[in-house]
């Protein structure tokens, strides 16, 4: 009775060790499909991800790496030597745009630093003219210049020139 019991058991693993020998390989549809039967003729052999081992390819020569090659691999966007060509692409479109705004902020500041140079200059030469300047005070009246007013006038535009004008 032992040894029957062991007999069974044996074949039990036995059967399933071949049970285990199944095809694995992506359909047209890019699904991956798990079979104990060859998939059909019109199935490519790169599609091919698993075959039972003592099987061989069309081509008669045994792809060593069929049998471990995940189905997400193969279920994915081609590669080329391990490289995604259109996440690269990708990649290079978003740098070059990334570029390029920083390119046109950077003008643009230039731009506004030469346009704040020439009013500050103009501001500075209105200044040192001596002429009697007037400005608006913030209840709106018209108020004359005093030399305090005029000497910080100076001081704040001169800043400007040192900072926008090099």
């Amino acid at each position: 009775m032992k040894h029957i019991r062991q007999i069974l058991i044996g074949t039990a693993c036995l059967i399933s060790v071949a049970a285990s020998a199944q095809w694995q390989w992506v359909d047209k549809a890019g699904r991956p499909v798990f079979s104990d039967r060859a998939p059909p003729q019109d199935i490519p052999e790169k599609s091919i991800l698993k075959r039972p081992a003592g099987s061989t390819p069309a081509n008669g020569v045994p792809d060593s790496n069929a049998a471990v090659a995940p189905p997400a691999a193969a279920a994915s966007s081609p590669r080329l030597n391990g490289v995604d060509k259109e996440l690269l692409a990708k990649k290079k479109k978003e740098e070059a745009a990334q570029v390029e705004k920083r390119k046109a902020q950077e003008e643009a500041v230039l731009k506004a630093k030469v346009e704040n140079c020439a009013r500050a200059k103009q501001g500075q030469a209105t200044l040192n003219s001596k002429m009697r300047l007037s400005q608006v005070n913030d209840q709106g009246k018209t108020v004359v210049l005093d030399a305090a007013t005029r000497v910080a006038e100076v001081k704040r535009i001169q800043a400007i020139i040192d900072s926008d004008c090099q």
